[in-house]
């Protein structure tokens, strides 16, 4: 991740002064909001990244696409703009929002599975992982047709791999280290 050290200093400065100014809140809900907009928006990514054009300019860009967001938001793109730093605003908002989601005693959970999770299987998911970790989950939901069935599931740093290709993996080594069936 670019300027991933850089990126985790403004996040948590402006934690910091969002929670001075007791509006963590707001910026969160601005954060992600311009976290889909990278994301989705290949142009916006190649402004921002562009060397070329000035870190004013940007900052003008992001107050016309975010009109509606916190003054401590737009604290933000000014420090970032100031700075000549607005190719790391990506990295800064998710920084942003792990630090507010940890404070705020929640932990992203993120199941990887072959097909989309219904609703009892979320549940059943979210209730799994609240007896691994003893803060609130948040779920995310990846799709990999690779893993064949099963699922995987991570809560930060701890990963639980009941997936089918996992297990035809451990039966395939099996197989090799034994030499037999």
């Amino acid at each position: 991740m670019k300027g991933t050290r850089a990126s985790l200093r403004y996040a948590k400065a402006a934690l910091a002064f969002a929670e001075e100014a007791k509006s963590s809140h707001l910026v969160a809900n601005d954060m992600q909001s311009l976290m889909e907009m990278i994301k989705a928006n290949s142009e916006l990514s190649s402004v921002l990244e562009n060397p070329m054009l000035a870190a004013e300019k940007k900052e003008v860009v992001l107050n016309e696409i975010m009109p509606k967001a916190s003054e401590q938001t737009k604290q933000v793109f000014s420090l970032l703009a100031t700075n000549n730093r607005m190719e790391i605003l990506g990295p800064t908002c998710e920084h942003y929002l792990k630090l507010y989601a940890f404070q705020n005693g929640e932990v992203k959970a993120t199941v990887t599975t072959a097909i989309p999770l219904t609703a009892d299987l979320e549940n059943q998911v979210l209730h799994e992982a609240k007896k691994l970790s003893d803060k609130k989950a948040i779920l995310e939901n990846k799709i990999d047709p690779s893993i064949i069935g099963g699922f995987i599931l991570k809560i930060g740093d701890m990963q639980y791999d009941a997936s089918v290709s996992n297990q035809l993996k451990a039966i395939k080594t099996s197989l090799t280290k034994t030499n037999s069936i």
